[in-house]
């Protein structure tokens, strides 16, 4: 498949993006990332996504799709021969994959944004902060039983699951390092540290990764951004 017929209009601090490439990187699937800035936001965007303007935006050839868990599935059906299967077969396994990524999003991601658009506000982040780890212990369980002691939440591969949710972690350590506070306990949660230790270094997910002070820096200036807005 030449670069030319796979695009990726996505950021590399993107943890939505990044749920692409990996399942691209999953598929063996060569592909072009063409850098979106955001500020402001390209034609390019604007004109493939003219409905929400956001990244990621996947062009297979002349067809556009957009919404990171809407590609993966996209890509899953379209390569089913390639690999591995990224969502499960079995009907049933494969509603609760998507029952789990729903939670992720709405726990999680909800959580992690509540915290950095909290700023310094420390009494504003202690619930949020609980809710982080309420949502790990959660994961810690559902890992347990869905695993079923296998490597991954879908068993010897990773799958839909373990990319939602992986695609995260580095943002994760941006709230620890930029809040000194411990968010996920090892002790606690020992299933998802050596889950999170081998995902990280799958050849899929290790090459894409964002380095942690990179989105560090990232996230300080989408702080300063954000005050200057809501000072005006």
């Amino acid at each position: 498949m030449a670069q030319r017929d796979l695009r990726l209009l996505g950021a590399w601090f993107s943890p939505f993006v990044l749920r692409v490439q990996i399942a691209l990187n999953l598929k063996g699937l060569d592909y072009e990332v063409v850098e979106e800035t955001l500020n402001p936001k390209s034609e390019l965007l604007l004109k493939s996504n003219p409905v929400h303007k956001k990244i990621p935006v996947f062009f297979h050839g002349d067809k556009v799709i957009c919404e990171s868990a809407i590609i993966v599935e996209y890509i899953d059906e379209v390569w089913s021969n390639n690999a591995l299967s990224i969502l499960p077969q079995n009907a049933y396994d494969r509603a609760n994959a998507r029952f789990w990524v729903s939670y992720i999003d709405d726990k999680w991601v909800a959580s992690l944004k509540s915290v950095l658009l909290a700023g310094d506000d420390d009494e504003a982040k202690k619930s949020h902060f609980v809710e982080m780890e309420e949502a790990l212990e959660r994961m810690e369980e559902v890992f347990n039983k869905c695993s079923e002691g296998k490597t991954y939440f879908g068993g010897d591969t990773i799958g839909i699951v373990d990319i939602v949710f992986g695609s995260l972690w580095s943002w994760m350590r941006v709230i620890e390092e930029m809040n000194g506070r411990k968010v996920f306990d090892e002790a606690k949660n020992p299933s998802l540290a050596k889950w999170a230790e081998t995902f990280s270094a799958d050849a899929a997910v290790k090459g894409v990764l964002p380095e942690t002070h990179k989105l560090v820096e990232y996230a300080e200036s989408l702080k300063k951004r954000w005050a200057a807005a809501a000072a005006k």
